[in-house]
């Protein structure tokens, strides 16, 4: 799983092998608006079990 910054200051969650994979699979549930918010190049890497240790984060 990963952390995408958004320019909002917000994060969206997306899963995938690698960050490309997971940008892939979140362009298939967002709209070209939602996508261009997406920081491409600002994410972290998110451990399932360590996931709620940002949930406040999430838009």
């Amino acid at each position: 799983m990963y952390l995408f910054s958004l320019k909002s200051g917000g994060k969206k969650l997306a899963y995938g092998k690698d960050p490309q994979d997971a940008l892939e699979v979140i362009k298939l549930r967002l709209t070209s608006e939602e996508m261009e918010q997406i920081l491409e190049n600002d994410y972290i890497k998110v451990k399932q079990s360590k996931l709620q240790e940002y949930v406040h984060l999430l838009k």
